[in-house]
């Protein structure tokens, strides 16, 4: 069961500058679009596209399995993240996502031979984050530790 909060005006007004200042948010609204085979969400703005991933974590139960859509956000969010670093840094980077049906389970970034993100998830039913701004900010973080561990160890990403 997911529960996802609506999305208050203010930051509705502030989601077209909030998207544009992060690469991640750019590249998760890609991704969500290109998900859209059908154009159900062509008259959506961008902001209405990413409602899911705003939570409230209180609203949902401490223990639960995921939903198929969390764990299908879960992949775009990683693929959006692997795709921001790949733009930044030029190296192929690409998320693999194992998790268990009860909820945990790892991600991992990997680039080259390189594994550039790694994060063990727990209670993912609950994965998200309760504005548009932490959102980036989780986002935004990912990225910029691939980033920087690719920048740190270049021949072992670069390798082949």
């Amino acid at each position: 069961m997911t529960a996802t909060t609506a999305i208050p005006l203010a930051s509705r007004e502030d989601a077209p500058a909030l998207i544009a200042a992060s690469p991640f948010l750019a590249e998760l609204v890609k991704q969500l679009r290109a998900q859209d085979s059908y154009g159900h969400w062509e008259g959506k703005s961008d902001a209405e596209i990413l409602a899911p991933y705003l939570v409230d974590p209180k609203s949902l139960p401490m223990i639960d399995d995921p939903d198929p859509d969390v764990l299908w956000r879960l992949e775009l969010f990683y693929n959006a993240a692997g795709l921001a670093v790949e733009r930044a840094t030029g190296v192929m980077c690409a998320p693999m996502v194992k998790m268990h049906h009860e909820g945990f389970g790892r991600v991992v970034l990997i680039a080259g031979r390189l594994v550039a993100f790694n994060k063990y998830h727990r209670d993912v039913h609950r994965f998200g984050a309760p504005s548009l701004a932490k959102l980036a900010a989780q986002g935004d973080k990912v990225v910029d530790e691939a980033v920087a561990l690719i920048g740190r160890f270049n021949a072992a990403a670069t390798y082949g």
